[in-house]
This record gives C-alpha cells, structure tokens and sequence, in this order.
C-alpha cells in the first residue's frame, strides 16, 4: 500500500460507514425529536447520539477487538444459539425489514410526491436492480460508497441545513415532552444502527484486510480514524435536522405531523416544490447507500455460514429479488411485521456488545449466558404484554415506561451466571492467556 493510499483509505472507509449508517430513518427521525423537545433539543439530541451511534460504534469496536465476525460477539452463549440470534439479526437488518424499508421509504417519500401514479413494483424493480449491479462486486463497495455517493448526500444535505440556519422557520418554542432525555434514547434505538453495525463492520473490517493491513494495532488506527470520520459527519448532520425540527415548533405540532411529513414539511418550506426534489435525492441516495451496505454484509455473512457453498454473488442476487418482493408490501406493513422480532433480539445484542467490549474482566461464558436467558425472558414477555397477554411482572419491572425494563434483569442474569464454572471455562481462560502471550511476542519480534 503505497502513501498516498494509506492516507486516503480512512478518509474513504469513514465516508463508506457514514453513508451505510445514514439511512432513511436517521434522517426523520432527528427533525422531528427536535420539534418535541423544543428549548431542550439540544439535550435529546444529544441522548439520541449516544443511543444510537455511540451504541453502534461499541458494536464496531467489540466486533474489531474480536475475531471480526458477529459470532466474535455472540459466541460465548454457544454455538447453535450464537448460530440462531447471529441470523435473525442479519436477517433482520436484511432481506426481512431493512433492505425492503429503504425501498418503500424511497417510494414514499421521494417518489409519490412528485408522481402520484407511480408503479411501486416498477419502481422496486428499478431500485434493487441499481443495488445489486452496486453491490455485485464486494471489493467495489467501499470505493462506490466512499468517492461517489457520499460526498453528493454530505453536500446536498449541508445546503438544507445552512437553508435552515440561515433563515429560522420560527422561534424554537418550550418543549412539548416531559420527557426529553427518554424520547432521544428511543428515537435512538428507532434508527436500528447497533444492529446494522454488527453487519456494516464486516465489510470494513474486511476492506482493512485488503488494504495489507492485517497488524492489530493499525487495523484498530485504521477503524479508529474512520469511525471518528464517520460521527463527526452524524454528529453534524443530526444536530442539524434537530433544530431544524427545533425550529418549526410555531408552524407544526406532534399531534399533526408524522415523522415522515415533517421533514418533507421542513424542506418544501425552506425551498418550495424545488425543495421536494431535493429531498427526494437525498432520501434516495440515503437509502440506496444503506441498501448497498446491508447487501454486502448480508451475502457476506450468508456465503461465511454455508463456507461458500453459496457465493457472495449468489447471495447479493437472492437478496436483492426477495426485498424487492418484500418491499412491495409497503412501508407500514414491513415495519409491523419486524417490529416484535426486533423488539426481542435487540435487547440481546446490546447486552452481549457490552458483555464483549468487557471481555478482559469477563471470561466465564455463563456471565455471557446468564445474560442473554434473562434479557430475552424479559423481552418475548415485554413483547407478549403488548399484545395483551398477562405477563406477571413484567410491567411492574424498573424502566418499563422507558422500553428499558430488560437492563436490571440482564444484570442479575449475568451475575446469576457468574456462580456456575463450565468444563469451557478454563480451557477459554488458558486460550485467552495464550492468544495474549503470542501477541506480545510477535509484537516485541516486530519491535
């Protein structure tokens, strides 16, 4: 890798991951937190930031300092659990609902406002066909995402936020919430980017190796240049859709407007018909981005599992006809179906991602199990309660009106699972000691 290569490869992969997480969601869901906290979006919006990127960015980190693959952060539960949540995650943020999601969302949003008529089927068709001649190359990924399609939604996306400093819709009014810290943590975890990141690391971490980076310590320099790259730019943009939204608390109110509406509100009243079209690009060329990345990391985790008996193109095709069927059952509908699934492996993940990150001090796998039995318990019976079914408990749990109820009871699980010593528990002890030992001496043979 020459000098020239090197210095470009983070500013590269920091877009590519930028453009991966910024997703249709991302974007609606700032403007409108910043219409309900009002006096007080700063404050949300900062909770929303933590909440969703400071959590994916934990994610990447786990995923990096383990073995790079999602079962690095989910293995210590066992191989066929591992096996089972690992797959209903990427599926998940798949072929299921995501992949499908930034289709309708397109269409939606950005299509049907200027063309009424429009065919969705035609239109799907169009979108996923563009998404799999993007994606059918994997080592063409992070160049498409890096050099072409990010820095156009960076640029388009600064023009509707300067539009909207420059000239305020209104006066930015007392908040409509009381609960301000609470509604940016769950519009945080609306944005589903944990999730995404255990699948969009994959590929960064695989284009590191590619680069002939394969040394721990500048594969993490690399991953840290480029996750810091890559929230500056999120941490910017979302905190300026917040108060744009901030700022239209005298035009619109919560109870009138949706996510989606406000921001095509916000934008039409900034740049009129002109700005529906604006919009239009940059939802488009958010999803599309988001889509090529949850493609590639699908396929890839599909062609890894089944040791290439299916390959990655195969994959990338497969996944591109499926969601482009799915997508056709509408945005509302693809939503409701995920959302109980969602609701039951997120919790999980996040606690494992933790659980990783602590690997250091945490070595025994039933701390791993412990945890994960009890945040899943709470989570199906949180899921059950909402369809009405009596679950005892459950309601009467600490952060249940937060959606958090889980947290307590996955510590306990974990501490639980502290007390019982497996047959796997030394031999993973004595690996671990092992694995360090090597490091170190590669490290001083290199020195």
């Amino acid at each position: 890798m020459n000098k020239k290569t090197s210095k470009m490869a983070p500013i590269v992969l920091g877009l590519a991951l930028f453009s991966m997480f910024f997703g249709a969601g991302n974007l609606i869901f700032p403007p409108y937190l910043g219409l309900q906290c009002g006096t007080k979006w700063l404050l949300g919006f900062i909770c929303f930031l933590i909440a969703d990127i400071g959590l994916a960015f934990m994610a990447i980190a786990a995923m990096v300092g383990g073995d790079g693959s999602i079962s690095g952060v989910t293995g210590k539960i066992g191989k066929i659990p591992s096996l089972i949540l690992n797959t209903a995650v990427v599926v998940c943020i798949g072929p299921l609902l995501a992949i499908p999601r930034t289709a309708a969302t397109t269409f939606e949003t950005s299509i049907q406002p200027i063309l009424p008529h429009a065919s969705l089927l035609i239109f799907s068709i169009i979108f996923f066909g563009i998404t799999i001649a993007l994606t059918i190359r994997p080592s063409s990924v992070i160049d498409i995402l890096g050099k072409v399609l990010t820095p156009l939604l960076v640029l388009i996306l600064a023009i509707v936020i300067a539009a909207g400093i420059i000239h305020p819709l209104g006066e930015i009014q007392a908040p409509t919430t009381q609960y301000v810290v609470r509604e940016g943590i769950l519009n945080g975890y609306q944005a589903m980017d944990v999730l995404g990141a255990l699948g969009f690391a994959i590929i960064i971490i695989n284009s590191i190796k590619s680069q002939g980076i394969t040394e721990t310590k500048e594969r993490n320099k690399f991953m840290l240049m480029a996750c810091g790259l890559a929230g500056t730019l999120l941490l910017l943009v979302y905190g300026g859709l917040s108060y744009l939204g901030a700022t239209a608390g005298t035009l619109y109110s919560i109870e009138d407007v949706s996510q989606a509406q406000l921001i095509v509100l916000l934008v039409q009243d900034l740049f009129g018909f002109t700005g529906v079209v604006l919009l239009g690009i940059v939802v488009g060329l958010a999803c599309l981005t988001t889509a090529i990345g949850l493609t590639s990391a699908t396929a890839e985790y599909f062609e890894n599992i089944t040791h290439g008996k299916v390959s990655y193109k195969t994959m990338v095709i497969i996944i591109g006809v499926f969601s482009m069927l799915v997508s056709n059952v509408g945005l509302t509908q693809i939503i409701g179906i995920a959302s109980p699934i969602l609701s039951v492996v997120y919790p999980t993940v996040v606690a494992l991602i933790v659980l990783s990150l602590l690997k250091k001090w945490i070595k025994n796998p039933n701390v791993h199990k412990g945890a994960a039995i009890a945040s899943l318990i709470v989570s199906i019976g949180t899921v059950l309660y909402g369809y009405g079914v009596n679950v005892p408990l459950v309601s009467s749990l600490p952060l249940f009106a937060e959606g958090l109820n889980w947290i307590i009871p996955t510590l306990i699980g974990g501490v639980i699972g502290s007390f019982f010593k497996s047959e796997d528990y030394k031999v993973l002890s004595e690996a671990a000691e092992t694995t360090e030992t090597e490091e170190k001496q590669r490290v001083e043979r290199g020195a």
